[in-house]
């Protein structure tokens, strides 16, 4: 992630500039973050604490808390060329979704800060992926050990202005200390951990794959990606999307051959399709399987716009998995099968064909806000199903892990 001694100079000038400080005093290693405490080279008194990290961009991102408790975010590059004191906005969006605008403000040449407000903190220690824009220009950081990083910070202030900077310490290693003894409080039979499954799709040249968030929910450790007949790829998480239920992820280029095409226009209904997925994996058959059916409804539960309600039979497993036109382009992604036992409550009716897929527009709109290209096509000409399979299975994923499975929701 460093760009050896450019980046980690820059880096750390940005993390001293904040506030004219003098420092590191203590240490903050959190992951890729690094930093400590500081103080203000005027008046010699504690300042802030801050850590930071480089990207390959050349953009080094730095998070920190003043001695006034408010918390800051700031961008440094060596590229920039501001004048001390200039102001701009900067739009930031986390895993594809939540959007904040904040306002920078340039600390010297090479650097804008922003203040953080609360709302925005809670949403970038959650998320994963997030993209700011300024001047037009965007920024992509994938975020990592976030929560730590914010905890150890806090840490650093609390212990500064209680204990005074010559005490300052190792701020990460105490936060640490404390989460492991909570931890070890805990009553281990209160988690207990199996194998998690569904399907996702390859979505562009560069091994980007797609798949429902609650297909990786609840992951530890690796999350692995198998093509039919292929080897097995170990996959990272890009981002992800809890409201819309859409998660991105990322496996070796050289591991996939194809991709698929998102079908340029709307789909109607009563338009056939074809749903691609591994249901029931070790259960049933290890190959996917091929449903076939029609878009019945162009909204899901309660109008839900986001969701196309269609006949083609779908199990647990399919999730995430591509739902085709008979042109083989992608109308949606495969997400969820009505309730029976609730419906049943409901209505005292038994429903029948009555499953959903994601839309393609929030696909897209998810990938772009992810800077992730991919392709679109015009539906052209109808081939049979077992065609349509074919080409699927180049770019059809089973997606499995190790999950962390709590015992309260297990029993919903």
């Amino acid at each position: 992630m460093f760009r050896a001694f450019g980046a980690a100079w820059v880096l750390q000038a940005a993390i001293i500039s904040i506030a004219q400080a003098a420092g590191p005093f203590g240490s903050i290693n959190v992951g890729v973050w690094k930093g400590g405490a500081y103080t203000n080279d005027a008046t010699g008194k504690f300042s802030h604490c801050a850590a930071g990290a480089a990207y390959t961009s050349g953009v080094s991102l730095i998070v920190s808390q003043t001695a006034t408790n408010s918390w800051l975010v700031a961008f440094a590059n060596q590229a920039f060329h501001y004048n001390k004191g200039d102001t701009l906005p900067i739009d930031v969006t986390f895993d594809g979704q939540t959007q904040a605008r904040l306002f920078g403000t340039a600390d010297s040449p090479v650097l804008v800060s922003a203040i953080m407000p609360p709302n925005v903190l809670h949403v970038f220690q959650k998320s994963s992926l997030m993209v700011a824009v300024a001047a037009g220009k965007p920024f992509q950081f994938n975020l990592t050990s976030t929560a730590p990083l914010l905890a150890a910070l806090a840490n650093c202030v609390n212990r500064v202005k209680t204990d005074g900077i010559d005490s300052a310490g190792d701020f990460a290693k105490s936060v640490a200390a404390k989460s492991e003894t909570q931890s070890s409080q805990a009553s281990p039979k209160s988690q207990r951990t199996g194998s998690q499954t569904g399907t996702g799709y390859v979505i562009s040249a560069n091994g980007h794959i797609v798949t429902n968030h609650h297909v990786i929910d609840g992951c530890i450790g690796d999350i692995h990606g198998n093509l039919s007949g292929e080897p097995v790829s170990t996959l990272r998480v890009v981002s992800s999307d809890q409201s819309n239920d859409l998660a991105l992820l990322q496996g070796p280029v050289t591991a996939f051959k194809s991709f698929a095409r998102i079908r340029d226009r709307a789909i109607r209904s009563g338009d056939s399709v074809v749903a691609i997925g591994y249901p029931y994996h070790g259960l049933l058959t290890s190959d996917f399987t091929v449903t076939t059916g029609i878009v019945s409804s162009l909204s899901g539960i309660a109008n839900d716009t986001r969701f196309l309600q269609i006949s083609a039979a779908v199990q647990p497993g399919n999730s995430g998995g591509p739902l085709l036109d008979t042109s083989g382009t992608v109308v949606g992604m495969v997400a969820a099968k009505i309730n029976a036992l609730r419906f049943v409550r409901a209505t005292g009716n038994i429903p029948e064909n009555i499953n959903f897929a994601i839309k393609t527009g929030a696909i897209r709109d998810f990938l772009d806000n992810s800077a992730i290209a991919y392709e679109t096509a015009a539906p052209s000409g109808d081939l049979k199903t077992a065609e349509i399979a074919s080409l699927a299975r180049a770019y059809t994923l089973l997606i499995s892990c190790t999950a962390t499975e709590h015992l309260e929701s297990a029993k919903k």
